[in-house]
């Protein structure tokens, strides 16, 4: 017998059995096809039979073919149409198994939707970061594509580093659209189509995993870069690749500082040296000092006994006053309260007060004990008089 269904004929032999003694009816056939027919929100494999100019003919292994309308096609990306060729493979969802007209329509876009869902579930169960392309931005957060899906991330969870004066405004989110963003799930709730992901997770990950390989490579005495990112009354806080050290403001010049802020800003690219480390509190000291010669390793070369100079009463004390040399060095002497005048004087503040520029005469060099002893009492002193002569000869 002869059956003609979806324009294909089909022939069928009465003498076919399914039993012994029993023979299958003509009709079995069609019934057969009627358990493969596609159910809504059914994903399906097929093979692409047609490619039209608005539509596209998917084989499901259905009666009919699955029809991908012009409603949907297209909206595609011209890339994604232009890739489209008969015969491959693709994954359809089906929207309906059968419309008024006798169609199958299925969509490209819903099956794609489908598994980056899946996709994103992973991503969460796994806690795995995702980087992806930012496509817009409205007042609270920033839209992420992920393969057809739309992530968004709330400003709250958008990287610090990206805000330093943590100001965000249209301008500033404006700017990150089309660039590259890598986040981490947060929520994923199919039902209510919402998929939230945090990039300050994903930088919190990425810089611990690059804070602890830091602090397994460096060592003491290396030189490395480093961005200031903080300033306070007692040091700078650098970020040198991942993980934040300190310099002291001992160590920040050889110099005489106050605060960290007459002589960095943040922002600041300088290079430091490792002091110290210690992994278990994950803190690393450093020195921007070490990097700069040490003033008392040259200062003989710099200075003489007799020499006179001018300094600056930086500091007083009972037993006498500190005096800052006017020079690059800035080194700091001490003037004994017996160097300060001649005959007795109870207390430096007879004498000197604190920013006072005095014309002083080193009459002490100590490199090894890094101590400069200077007087005022021997400024005129005629024990002098032939150095005073030679300098004056010189200059």
């Amino acid at each position: 017998m002869m059956y003609t269904v979806g324009g294909t004929l089909k022939i069928m032999d009465s003498s076919t059995q399914t039993g012994v003694g029993q023979e299958s009816h003509p009709m079995d056939f069609l019934l057969e096809q009627e358990f493969n027919l596609p159910t809504s929100g059914e994903i399906r494999q097929g093979w692409i039979v047609e490619k039209r100019p608005h539509e596209l003919l998917v084989d499901i292994g259905a009666k009919s073919e699955g029809l991908i309308p012009n409603q949907e096609y297209d909206k595609l990306d011209q890339a994604v149409r232009d890739d489209f060729t008969v015969g491959e493979e693709i994954t359809v969802f089906v929207v309906n198994p059968e419309d008024a007209n006798g169609n199958v329509i299925v969509s490209y876009t819903k099956a794609a939707e489908e598994e980056d869902w899946k996709l994103a579930q992973n991503y969460l169960a796994e806690k795995k970061a995702y980087t992806g392309t930012i496509l817009g931005f409205n007042r609270g957060g920033v839209i992420l594509r992920m393969g057809q899906l739309r992530a968004f991330i709330p400003n709250s969870q958008l990287d610090s580093s990206r805000f330093p004066d943590r100001t965000i405004n249209p301008e500033r989110l404006q700017k990150m659209v089309g660039k590259k963003l890598t986040a981490k799930v947060l929520e994923v709730d199919r039902q209510r189509g919402r998929l939230i992901m945090s990039e300050r997770a994903a930088s919190r990950e990425r810089r611990e995993s690059q804070r602890q390989e830091l602090l397994d490579k460096i060592k003491p005495d290396d030189i490395v870069d480093g961005r200031v990112i903080n300033l306070t009354g007692y040091g700078a806080f650098v970020d040198i690749g991942g993980i934040e050290g300190l310099v002291h403001l001992s160590e920040l010049s050889w110099k005489r500082v106050k605060t960290p802020a007459d002589i960095l800003k943040v922002g600041d690219e300088i290079k430091v040296a490792v002091l110290s480390i210690d992994p278990e509190q994950q803190r690393i000291a450093l020195s921007m000092k070490q990097l700069e010669t040490d003033p008392w390793t040259v200062i003989e070369s710099l200075y003489t006994e007799g020499q006179l100079i001018e300094a600056i009463i930086t500091k007083l004390t009972k037993f006498g006053a500190f005096a800052r040399i006017n020079d690059d060095y800035e080194l700091e002497g001490l003037i004994h309260v017996s160097e300060l005048a001649e005959g007795h004087v109870n207390h430096p503040r007879e004498i000197v007060k604190p920013d006072d520029t005095v014309t002083v005469r080193i009459i002490r060099i100590a490199a090894d004990q890094r101590q400069l002893g200077l007087s005022l009492k021997q400024v005129d002193s005629i024990k002098y008089l032939e150095t005073d002569m030679a300098m004056l000869a010189s200059n």
